[in-house]
């Protein structure tokens, strides 16, 4: 059984990486070519053409068309051969194998991995902090070694840090702030919050104000495999436990994994904030700080991913601290079961 969920939006890319030059991209087991249009507008296709298969991706857009670099056979955007210079005219019907339907959202190029004809925008993941008023977005992208699904794992667990990133975001009162963990539908979240504390250096800067603070840290779990962790702090005593944020400073870290294959996998990753919005310098330097505290995740999932492999006799054991990610592999594996019902009891044509 497949370990991903059909017929969901998945991110194909980030949009600064999508451009006239097509780039290749394995999403969820499907090869696939994406460009952009010169009206912007992104175009994802399989990745093969349909004469000798060569990628299409080593070829080169004339317009809004992509040339095949073997034969010069050459698509327009929705796949149809629009040109065969070997031939004498083009062959009817001749067309790349499949067109995907795409939104662009909140940064993301989003591609619908399943049935072209339930694709609908509407279902694109909530990612609302990276485009609202009042915020500024920005990350990256890593190609990691490692099953989707270990990724969700480690997002939702908010136990490691001290140990996976001490010199980072880790702080010793991480360990003795209480976990709440619960499901709201098919969403999971994992709460903390830390009273009264002395605020990390990124937060105290971010912050600039005396004295202690409470921190917050809330993961949520959106399906297909997205995660956004609410982080902030305020000044201790100003109400933030109690819904009022007023007087600190707010993050929502964002990060959507894309599976390639069963253990491989794309991850978008970035931070949403709502301070300190013109400063671009610190958006820079914060981009690269963030980027160097999640290959510390990537080391770890890697590793992680190797001895899986090399231990196909062992299981993964769950206990209180894996809560979260458990809970969101159950959705996930509802989600599939749901899929694959739906697909057994469709009707199918009798055999003539």
């Amino acid at each position: 059984m497949t370990t991903y969920v059909p017929n969901q939006w998945y991110v194909a890319g980030f949009d600064y990486e999508i451009g006239r030059k097509p780039l290749a991209r394995t999403l969820c087991g499907e090869e696939v070519v994406l460009y952009r249009k010169l009206d912007g507008t992104p175009v994802a296709m399989h990745d093969a053409c349909p004469h000798r298969l060569l990628p299409l991706s080593m070829g080169m857009l004339e317009g809004d068309d992509l040339r095949c670099r073997y034969h010069g056979m050459m698509f327009d955007a929705g796949g149809r051969c629009v040109d065969m210079p070997t031939q004498d005219g083009v062959v009817r019907n001749f067309q790349v194998k499949k067109v995907y339907p795409v939104v662009e959202r909140y940064r993301f190029i989003w591609i619908w991995i399943g049935e072209a004809e339930k694709a609908d925008a509407a279902l694109v993941p909530d990612l609302w902090p990276c485009e609202r008023e009042g915020w500024t977005f920005d990350g990256g992208a890593y190609h990691v070694k490692a099953d989707y699904r270990l990724m969700i794992d480690n997002l939702m667990d908010l136990t490691h840090e001290t140990h996976v990133h001490p010199g980072t975001i880790g702080q010793p009162e991480i360990l003795g702030s209480p976990i709440e963990t619960n499901s709201e539908g098919d969403r999971v979240f994992v709460r903390r919050w830390m009273k009264g504390i002395d605020a990390p250096p990124f937060w105290r800067y971010a912050l600039k104000k005396p004295g202690k603070v409470d921190r917050w840290q809330i993961c949520e779990f959106i399906p297909p495999s997205a995660v956004i962790i609410d982080v902030g702090v305020a000044p201790e005593g100003t109400g933030a436990p109690e819904g009022d944020r007023s007087q600190g400073v707010n993050g929502y870290v964002i990060d959507v994994l894309t599976p390639e294959t069963e253990t491989t996998a794309w991850y978008f990753w970035g931070m949403a904030r709502n301070f300190d919005l013109a400063d671009q310098g610190f958006t820079a330097r914060f981009k690269q700080q963030q980027g160097g505290v999640f290959m510390e995740d990537v080391e770890i999932l890697e590793a992680q991913q190797k001895r899986i492999d090399a231990n196909p006799d062992m299981k993964l054991r769950v206990f209180n601290i894996d809560a979260g990610g458990a809970r969101a592999r159950a959705v996930i594996e509802r989600m599939i079961a749901a899929e694959k019902a739906a697909g057994d009891a469709a009707p199918t044509l009798a055999a003539e």
